[in-house]
């Protein structure tokens, strides 16, 4: 299951991520240093589509630690020489995104793809959290079949006590 919800970033880094977006203010334009997802369950595997319009491909790095999942990606223009910039409104520099997995999925087998800006990741949900069928005994068979097995362990037990004390 994908969790969207992290206590610490909420609780404790809202106020100086605000403060840290007022500082990247630049020509009176709020920068936005964030990846916009849309992330959906598709049968077993979960898809998340990130926004990184204008990011090299080869900028975009992806880790996993545990079940911590992190996007990063840097986006940068410079103006050439002679170039007078009239707006610079889209942001720049190095954007990073954590996505916080559970533990049914499989963070080893994710499958990515980079096409026209939009970077998509494929989590399969792992084999040990997908349901499964279970068989059903009949009642009588299995107490026999336990009562034999501990009659069957008594017996052992038996042999190999006599033949220490032999």
């Amino acid at each position: 299951m994908l969790m969207r919800f992290d206590p610490f970033r909420e609780l404790a880094f809202r106020e100086l991520d605000r403060m840290s977006q007022m500082f990247g203010e630049q020509g009176g334009a709020l920068q936005q240093r964030t990846m916009p997802i849309d992330a959906f369950r598709d049968g077993d595997r979960f898809i998340v589509r990130f926004d990184l319009p204008g990011v090299d491909r080869d900028s975009i790095e992806l880790t996993a630690d545990k079940n911590v999942l992190t996007v990063r990606a840097e986006r940068t223009w410079k103006p050439g020489e002679g170039q007078d910039v009239v707006a610079a409104e889209r942001p720049q520099g190095v954007f990073t995104r954590q996505l916080f997995l559970g533990d049914s999925l499989d963070v080893d087998r994710i499958a990515a793809t980079y096409d026209q800006g939009v970077l998509t990741l494929v989590v399969p949900v792992a084999e040990q959290a997908k349901p499964r069928r279970l068989q059903i005994t009949e009642s009588g068979a299995a107490q026999d079949g336990a009562t034999q097995e501990s009659a069957t362990q008594e017996s052992a037990d038996q042999k190999a006590a006599a033949s220490t004390s032999a």
